[in-house]
């Protein structure tokens, strides 16, 4: 399984961003072989409006079947969600064990984004 997860810094030790749009990397991790490949973020991170549908876009290509944030905004939902992408929210603590909870159940896919957008 492939999961993307939010992240300041680059190695599995690192914290779970809470920003979904503003995250500065996501890792992509290879859950069978813990793998896992750093994709920047750059292009979203001074965007006034549109973090999250660019931050979304820019994950898809590498096909995680879900993603770990702390929060995740209606925009970036949606496109996530219409991928067949798993968005899983709340998310805290470092990358490793927030991975290892979710492939034990302790979290579960969103139904909702649990954030408002920002408009204008």
């Amino acid at each position: 399984m492939r999961i993307a997860v939010t992240t300041q810094k680059e190695n599995l030790e690192a914290e779970v961003e809470s920003r979904f749009g503003r995250a500065p990397n996501f890792i992509i991790l290879d859950t069978d072989t813990m793998a896992f490949d750093v994709v920047k973020n750059a292009q979203s991170l001074d965007l006034p409006q549109g973090a999250g549908i660019q931050a979304a876009q820019n994950i898809l290509p590498h096909k995680p079947e879900a993603v770990l944030t702390g929060n995740c905004g209606p925009k970036a939902f949606r496109i996530l969600q219409a991928a067949g992408i798993k968005v899983v929210v709340g998310v805290k603590g470092k990358i490793i064990d927030a991975v290892r909870a979710y492939l034990n159940g302790e979290y579960k896919p969103a139904t909702d984004a649990n954030v408002e957008g920002h408009w204008g």
